[in-house]
């Protein structure tokens, strides 16, 4: 029997057991072709009917209609950082921009080399310790959009609501998130999230646009950098990461099985009400960076009293079988990230050793 660790990575993250048993099985022959969905073209009818699936699945899971293109693409989210201004910021136009973290940043310099940025709300001298109460977020009305990052990895918080703009096009990057609770996904004209965290393997990019947005793109940009190439051909303008959607299919097929959206939010409920009870509890030795009310439900970050307590946390939870708990190089610490194939069980089991582990330091 596979001895399987507890998965704690940011990304590339977990993936359900059920999926890769099902991977496991279907590697060598995929649906009697007698060929491996690694070696299929993606110009065949099985994998077509793979992007057909996976498309219908992401509307349904995420409560969207026909009027949502469904993409998928290469190139991670860094890559949606520059085509989201490079295709829908117009000459002389200024978009704007949510800074509430690494990525969010890097996701406005990446608008600027494009064109003239306007800072609705940063939380950077803060040290990205909060996202902006709704009233704080400040933009003209004739920008060309709204861009947030719904969860922020690194600095381990969350948008727990989203603003109404109104006329102006709201645009999110919902890498670490994405199908992870219930909310209206039909808020936003455009979102893109790297698969790698919650929806499958690294490789594969979803890029999810409404069809009245889509038609205001720029138009003589290179083909494969403009949106509406890719939604006219269903992401078979050139070769898709077919292995990435297969799975994609697999995730989505699993969140349907745990319930839905509902089903899975009340799972990662449970997981964060657990971690930060363990981390509130001892206040005197662990402590939580994010503020309360912008805590992450998808990764939880936490110190230690001294940088010594925390490489032997991240050795000793190693020798346990908790894997991936060390913070990013830029801000250190403890980072637990529980995607959605994270378990209530994995979660109980290291709140266990967090309770040790304090009692023997």
């Amino acid at each position: 029997m596979v001895t399987r660790n507890v998965n704690f990575n940011p990304g590339p993250a977990a993936l359900p057991l059920e999926v890769l048993k099902t991977v496991q099985s279907e590697l060598l022959d995929f649906q009697g072709t007698g060929l491996s969905i690694l070696e299929s073209s993606h110009r065949s009818k099985e994998f077509e009917a793979v992007n057909d699936q996976t498309i219908s699945l992401v509307r349904e899971v995420l409560g969207l209609g026909a009027e949502y293109h469904v993409l998928f693409l290469g190139g991670g989210a860094s890559t949606q950082f520059a085509m989201v201004p490079m295709n829908f910021v117009g000459d002389g136009r200024t978009a704007a921009y949510v800074d509430t973290g690494e990525f969010a940043s890097k996701a406005m310099k990446e608008c600027q080399t494009v064109s003239k940025v306007h800072v609705a709300f940063s939380s950077k001298e803060e040290k990205y310790r909060r996202v902006p109460a709704m009233s704080e977020i400040k933009y003209p009305g004739d920008v060309a959009y709204l861009h947030i990052c719904s969860n922020n990895t690194i600095e381990g918080t969350q948008f727990h609501e989203f603003p109404n703009t109104g006329s102006v096009p709201l645009v999110a990057d919902m890498s670490s998130d994405i199908a992870s609770r219930q909310m209206d996904y039909k808020k936003f004209s455009l979102f893109y999230a790297g698969a790698q965290k919650n929806l499958g393997p690294a490789g594969v990019t979803l890029v999810v646009i409404r069809d009245d947005f889509l038609a205001t793109g720029k138009k003589g940009l290179p083909g494969i950098f403009t949106y509406k190439t890719h939604a006219d051909s269903k992401s078979l303008f050139n070769t898709p990461p077919v292995f990435g959607v297969y799975i994609m299919k697999l995730v989505l097929e699993w969140i349907k099985g745990k319930g839905g959206l509902a089903g899975v939010e009340k799972l990662n409920r449970a997981k964060k009400d657990l971690l930060y009870g363990a981390i509130d509890a001892a206040p005197d030795f662990y402590t939580g960076p994010a503020e309360k009310a912008s805590r992450s439900w998808m990764n939880v970050t936490m110190r230690l009293p001294t940088e010594d307590l925390e490489t032997k946390f991240v050795a000793d939870a190693k020798k346990e079988g908790l894997l991936g708990l060390k913070g990013h190089r830029s801000v250190g610490g403890i980072r637990f990230s529980i995607y959605n194939a994270v378990s209530v069980e994995d979660i109980q089991k290291t709140v266990e050793f967090m309770a040790r582990f304090r009692k023997s330091a």
